[in-house]
C-alpha cells in the first residue's frame, strides 16, 4: 500500500511539473519558424522603422525570420487588436507606438484593453519633440511665447500631424499648463504641417526631431525648446520645456508587446534579444539618427512606463475635449 501511495505521488509531482517542462522546453526551441512584427501603421514611419530594424537584428540572432507585416487604420486599433486576437505564443509581436494608450482615452468602445490584452516585453526607443515657430513669431524663447499668446488669445494657430497624435497632445499639454488659447489645426501627418509652416500659414509645431532638424539647420523655423525631460544632443543648447514650465514632459515611447498569457519565458528571451540590440553600436547609432534615445530594461519597467502614458494622456485628452476623428 505504502508503496502504491508512493508511486502515485510521484507520478503525480512529474505530472505537475509537466507544464512547467514544457514551458521552457518551448522557450529553449523558440523560435521553429517565422514571427510577424505588427506595425499599426503604414511604411516609412518610426513604428515601420524600428520594426524592420529589430526584426533584422532578431533574425539574425534567433535564425528564423521576423517579418514586419504593416496593418495601418482605424487610428491604428486595427493593428493593435490583431495582436490581441492573435495566439499567445510569441509568433506575432506589436510594435507598440502611443496610439497604444493615447487610444486607450480617446476612444469611448475598443474591443480591446491594452494594458490588460498586451504583455509588454521591452521598450526601444524614447522620441523628442521639438517645439518650433514660424521666424515671424515675435516670441524667441518659451517664455516669450507664453507672453505673446496671452497677449493674442487664439492669434496663433498651433498645427499638428493630426487628432491625438504626439505632436498633438503635447501641444494640449502645453496650453494646458500653460494656460495659453491657441488654434488647433490638424493635418493629415507631419510632411503637410511642416510645408504650411514653413509657409507661414500656420505659427507653432511640436514635431519630430527627425522631421524638424533639416529646416531648422536651414534658419526656416525657429526652435524653442524640445519636450522632453532632458536636453537633446541633436540640439545641445536647446532648453527643454520643463526648463520653463516645471514639470512639463512629452515624448513618443516605443517598444514591444506580444498577446496576453505569452508565455513569460518566450518574452523574457525577447526582451533579452532586444536590450542586447540597444547596446549594439549600429543599432545604437540608428537610434541616434532618428534623433531617439534608446529604453531597454525589463518588461516590469516598460509595463510601468504604459500605465504612467496612459494616466498622463487620458488627462490631457478629457481636459482638451479631443475627440477622434
Amino acid at each position: 500500500m505504502k508503496l502504491l501511495r508512493r508511486q502515485f505521488l510521484y507520478l503525480a509531482a512529474g505530472a505537475a511539473a509537466l507544464p512547467a517542462v514544457s514551458r521552457i522546453a518551448m522557450a529553449q526551441s523558440y523560435p521553429s519558424r517565422p514571427v510577424r512584427i505588427i506595425a499599426a501603421t503604414g511604411t516609412g514611419g518610426a513604428p515601420d522603422i524600428l520594426a524592420r530594424l529589430m526584426g533584422q537584428w532578431l533574425s539574425e540572432r534567433l535564425g528564423q525570420p521576423f517579418v514586419t507585416e504593416n496593418r495601418p487604420g482605424g487610428g491604428h486599433n486595427i493593428g493593435i487588436e490583431a495582436v490581441v486576437r492573435a495566439a499567445p505564443d510569441g509568433y506575432t509581436l506589436l510594435l507598440v507606438d502611443p496610439s497604444a494608450w493615447i487610444n486607450a482615452t480617446l476612444y469611448e468602445k475598443l474591443n480591446y484593453n491594452f494594458i490588460r490584452d498586451i504583455a509588454p516585453v521591452a521598450g526601444i526607443i524614447l522620441l523628442p519633440l521639438v517645439m518650433v515657430v514660424h521666424p515671424s513669431v515675435p516670441a524667441k524663447t518659451v517664455p516669450e511665447l507664453i507672453a505673446y499668446a496671452k497677449a493674442n488669445p487664439r492669434k496663433l494657430n498651433m498645427a499638428s500631424p493630426g487628432i491625438a497624435t504626439p505632436g498633438h497632445v503635447a501641444g494640449e499639454l502645453f496650453k494646458m499648463m500653460t494656460g495659453v488659447d491657441m488654434v488647433h489645426v490638424p493635418y493629415r501627418g507631419g510632411g503637410a504641417a511642416l510645408t504650411d509652416l514653413i509657409g507661414g500659414q500656420v505659427q507653432v509645431f511640436f514635431p519630430s526631431t527627425s522631421l524638424a532638424i533639416e529646416q531648422i539647420g536651414a534658419g526656416k523655423l525657429r526652435p524653442l525648446a524640445v519636450t522632453t525631460a532632458i536636453r537633446w544632443e541633436g540640439l545641445r543648447d536647446l532648453p527643454t520645456v520643463g526648463e520653463f514650465v516645471p514639470g512639463y514632459e512629452a515624448s513618443a515611447v516605443l517598444g514591444v508587446g506580444v498577446p496576453k498569457r505569452t508565455p513569460a519565458e518566450i518574452i523574457d528571451k525577447l526582451n533579452r534579444e532586444v536590450n542586447a540590440a540597444l547596446t549594439d553600436p549600429k543599432i545604437k547609432a540608428r537610434l541616434a539618427d532618428l534623433g531617439g534615445t534608446a529604453l531597454g530594461g525589463s518588461p516590469a519597467d516598460f509595463a510601468k512606463l504604459i500605465a504612467d502614458e496612459t494616466e498622463k494622456w487620458g488627462k490631457v485628452i478629457k481636459s482638451a475635449g479631443i475627440k477622434p476623428e
